[in-house]
């Protein structure tokens, strides 16, 4: 909890989302811990997109809401990086993890430990 304080009082900007689960905040990249949101960028169809822009929008709702909050590291594996460098963290809006909101309201799922495909054949 007191990680959760001490990384709430030192954000001096606004996170920006930069798709379904990943952020920028004071120039740290973040990907929200153990959930896969659709592709943006290297989506493999158009509807992956499309939910992909419907999932960052959401996210940048949930990030500019009053009580935002992260805490560092993956509560499952206790790394604190991912393989692409990016900082894990879970996000809470109000205390409700916001990676919980995203998989309820179908814009995200739980991560497996690999990418699961967001296009119907």
């Amino acid at each position: 909890m007191i990680e959760v304080l001490l990384a709430a009082a030192i954000m001096t900007s606004a996170p920006q989302a930069l798709d379904g689960d990943t952020f920028v905040i004071d120039g740290e990249h973040v990907r929200i811990a153990n959930i896969d949101a659709p592709e943006t960028r290297n989506a493999k169809c158009d509807a992956e997109r499309r939910l992909g822009r419907v999932a960052k929008r959401r996210l940048q709702e949930l990030l500019a809401s009053p009580g935002f909050e992260m805490e560092r590291g993956d509560p499952k594996s206790g790394r604190n990086k991912d393989r692409y460098g990016r900082t894990l963290a879970t996000a809470y809006v109000e205390g409700v993890d916001v990676g919980s909101i995203l998989i309820e309201e179908e814009l995200a799922r739980p991560w497996r430990g690999k990418r699961e495909p967001w296009c119907v054949k």
